[in-house]
């Protein structure tokens, strides 16, 4: 007798795209069918985070959920000639980079949801290109992180960057997080290539500061939400504040007992907030 073999709906698929002069080949998830979701990840990691989400057969009913790695990243490799070049992302590749997704993937109004570097850029998005989108979903969006660790921890030749990356971002686990996805999550960060995460940094430190700009985003034009672990040291729900209180028309949540990686750390717990929200974004995309 054989036993019964799940076999996720995930599919995966590689896209050739030309970003700033350079062909990447370019690693895409998807699952289900209706309302497109696009999904960005966090720095230094991949899709995998939202492996949740894509085996959720309610969600899936309902929306067509996608998620890509960012060149660099999990199964898209750097581009020819990587070896001699430095790897540092900018707020102008990073929406190069999805915007070309959207295009080739003929997406029509996605609703565009990224967590930490991705909560980051959809508030670039929903200011700089409000007309591609039907609604925005920030997780663990912040204008602005000053660093608070030494970032030259994260690519050095006399330790194990993938540890030390793991290492820094665990404390932003929430303390009630399932063993099980914590150190899956951690294990993605484990796997991630030289220097890459320290590269991602740039934006989320430097390059992509928005604070003096995030008034200037018309909700009527792009609807946004913001959600965030109530245990998150890198943004805080204090810098969601500031988001919520400054934009206006922006709703926004506080997460209780998560913290910086919602949807791969505690995802049963995630979809809890989670599902209301996209039901509100559904309706604000389609209005």
């Amino acid at each position: 007798m054989t036993s019964r073999v799940l076999i996720e709906p995930i599919v995966g698929r590689y896209m050739h795209l030309t970003l700033s002069g350079n062909t990447h080949r370019v690693y895409v998830e998807e699952a289900g069918t209706g309302v497109p979701l696009l999904c960005l990840h966090t720095a230094g990691a991949d899709t995998r985070q939202y492996r949740a989400l894509m085996n959720d057969p309610e969600l899936l009913k309902q929306f067509r959920i996608i998620a890509f790695d960012l060149p660099w990243h999990g199964k898209s490799s750097p581009p020819e000639g990587w070896q001699h070049n430095t790897y540092r992302l900018s707020s102008h590749d990073y929406t190069e980079a999805i915007l070309s997704v959207v295009e080739a993937m003929q997406l029509e109004q996605p609703i565009v949801m990224g967590c930490s570097i991705g909560g980051r850029i959809v508030l670039h998005l929903a200011l700089e290109h409000p007309e591609r989108f039907g609604a925005a979903i920030g997780l663990q969006s912040g204008a602005h992180v000053e660093p608070y660790y030494d970032l030259e921890w994260l690519h050095r030749s006399d330790v194990h960057g993938g540890e030390v990356s793991a290492g820094i971002v665990s404390g932003l686990i929430g303390p009630l997080s399932p063993a099980k996805h914590k150190w899956e999550t951690l294990w993605h960060y484990m796997q991630g290539g030289p220097g890459v995460f320290k590269g991602d940094l740039f934006f989320y430190t430097a390059d992509g500061d928005i604070r003096d700009r995030v008034r200037q985003i018309d909700t009527k034009k792009c609807p946004l939400w913001l959600l965030t672990g109530e245990y998150d040291y890198s943004c805080t729900p204090e810098d969601t504040a500031f988001l919520g209180h400054n934009i206006e028309g922006a709703r926004w949540q506080i997460m209780k007992g998560m913290g910086h990686f919602p949807m791969s750390e505690d995802p049963e717990k995630f979809l809890t907030y989670l599902k209301p929200v996209l039901q509100e974004a559904a309706r604000a995309r389609s209005a």
